[in-house]
């Protein structure tokens, strides 16, 4: 009999996770918490508070669950492995304590300090007299031209770090952060970090706490608008494979980030499972790590998984058994990239609701998947139920293909406010056409 698996979210990363499982022979059930319009069509939407673990736990109990996948992180940082492993239920996914890796910027940071991981010089805060006394100093030293990088040190949902283009902004991010509390205890403590400059790129690895399988790396594209203006939202496209970097920058990576991470998390006494995701910056000194992550990516996910050849469910299951060592993952040589369809105002104020027209014929464009994200149903069509509503992805031999064919996808596809970025990949393309 083939397992049971149940998927943990329901955005567009967790589309992409169930339609690459969906492919597996090794699966006949698969479970989706709560899931949405496009994940229903491959499994069971199960209406369940992601967050309430007992009731979860409960409910991949009750329905012998194979193997639990969790894509967000907040699930992770709340501890939802904790309280699946003390149940004898198997799941993908690190524990509450490695998990600090995301759940905490500073821990992260002293993780990458101690373990000897590049990365940009930083000052810790407790308070927003020295946050703005180190931001002061900082302009006092580098001109009135220089940036500098404020982080809430907890989650923020992908909006908790301001990049600060004058002391005064610099100041503000501070204030909203630690006095107005507008990410609440995420600004307990704050991160003043120096600006790096250089290209950046996303790598994402699967472990057992001992081996690594990396993924291609992928780059993401935080801001709102065209030509990375206006303010960071949780991602607004990616594309794979980077012209833009080496292969040698990925393997180093590994070896410089990825594994000296590893290795210090299991030296804390509890080995780290399931995915991790550093944030790499490649800059005239070297490659340096801007952040780590404790799950995979979104969009990363919609535009890295379609370009696996091989089965993800061995790579799951090999995590949690140690069997790490004898999976391998297979690549298609192909380019992808996503597309993300925003609602009109995100990532600030936004309305729900509307109807999307297009997604038949977006899905039978060529070279053409469309992933759901914040969408459900609604008398009996798809509307808009989230600020990141889809995820178009594009798969063709070279990246100018895969680019026309997300665009070729998203051309069918209406709702009111629709806002997405024209020049997803376009750094990537323009150095293939040097």
């Amino acid at each position: 009999m083939g397992m049971r698996i149940l998927v943990i979210g329901g955005g567009g990363r967790e589309h992409a996770l169930v339609w690459k499982i969906a492919q597996s022979p090794l699966v006949t059930k698969i479970f989706c918490a709560p899931g949405n319009a496009g994940i229903a069509q491959l499994a069971e939407c199960v209406t369940l508070d992601i967050l309430d673990l007992e009731a979860v736990a409960n409910f991949a109990e009750g329905q012998s669950i194979d193997l639990t996948v969790v894509g967000p992180e907040a699930p992770l940082t709340a501890g939802i492995v904790d309280k699946f492993e003390a149940r004898g239920l198997p799941i993908f996914g690190p524990s509450t304590d490695p998990a600090r890796i995301e759940g905490s910027k500073v821990f992260a940071k002293k993780l990458m300090q101690t373990s000897g991981i590049p990365t940009a010089q930083f000052w810790i805060c407790d308070s927003a007299t020295v946050a703005n006394a180190r931001i002061h100093d900082h302009y006092q030293a580098q001109g009135a031209a220089a940036r500098i990088v404020i982080k809430a040190d907890g989650l923020a949902a992908g909006k908790g770090v301001i990049v600060a283009a004058s002391e005064d902004e610099a100041k503000a991010a501070v204030h909203s952060m630690m006095t107005e509390r507008i990410f609440g205890a995420s600004g307990d403590h704050v991160i003043v970090e120096e600006c790096l400059v250089g290209e950046e790129v996303s790598i994402m690895a699967i472990t057992d706490g001992e081996t690594l399988v990396p993924l291609l790396p992928a780059q993401d594209h935080k801001r709102i608008f065209d030509d990375d203006l206006g303010p960071n939202t949780g991602g607004m496209g990616a594309y794979s494979p980077m012209p833009l970097i080496a292969p040698e920058v990925a393997e180093e990576a590994l070896e410089r980030v990825l594994k000296p991470a590893i290795a210090a998390i299991r030296g804390l006494g509890i080995p780290y499972q399931g995915i991790l995701y550093a944030g790499i910056i490649v800059t005239a000194e070297g490659i340096k790590c801007i952040e780590f992550n404790c799950r995979l990516g979104d969009p990363e996910t919609q535009t890295v998984l379609p370009l696996l050849a091989s089965d993800i469910v061995p790579l799951l299951t090999g995590a949690l058994d140690g069997t790490l060592d004898s999976a391998k993952a297979e690549w298609r040589d192909q380019a992808s990239v996503c597309v993300v369809a925003a609602s009109g105002g995100y990532p600030g104020d936004y309305v729900n609701g509307k109807p999307i027209t297009g997604l038949e014929q977006a899905a039978q464009s060529a070279g053409c998947l469309v992933f759901h994200a914040g969408t459900r149903f609604d008398q009996g069509g798809t509307v808009t139920n989230g600020g990141r509503v889809l995820s178009v992805t594009g798969v063709a031999a070279t990246l100018l293909d895969a680019a026309a064919s997300a665009y070729a996808g998203l051309s069918h596809i209406q709702f009111e406010g629709i806002h997405f970025r024209r020049d997803i990949a376009a750094r990537g393309l323009r150095v293939q056409s040097v």
